[in-house]
């Protein structure tokens, strides 16, 4: 599966929130509202959830290996650096291999 286009949308909220995505594979299938945060050790991504009433935040939409999250992080990431704060789509490089 590839990556075939990351959209993202900077948010300047006040919070560690800095950005939310959305990433499609194949040109067949988008998963939305990936968002960009910033914690101690740099920025991450965090996956659509969906807040239970335990009050616990479950995942809605995941990779199921480390590989695949680190390369969904990395397009996304990419694309994150290279856009300013106005909405911009951009073409992901989806040739590069992620090695863990």
């Amino acid at each position: 599966m590839q990556i075939t286009d990351v959209r993202l949308k900077k948010v300047n909220s006040g919070s560690r929130m800095k950005a939310v995505a959305s990433i499609t594979f194949d040109n067949e299938f988008v998963v939305h509202e990936i968002k960009v945060i910033e914690s101690q050790k740099g920025l991450f991504i965090a996956m659509p959830s969906k807040k239970r009433l335990n009050g616990e935040h479950k995942d809605i939409a995941h990779p199921i290996n480390p590989e695949t999250r680190e390369k969904i992080e990395k397009a996304i990431l990419e694309v994150y650096n290279s856009t300013d704060d106005v909405e911009e789509t951009t073409e992901a490089d989806d040739s590069e291999e992620v090695v863990e």
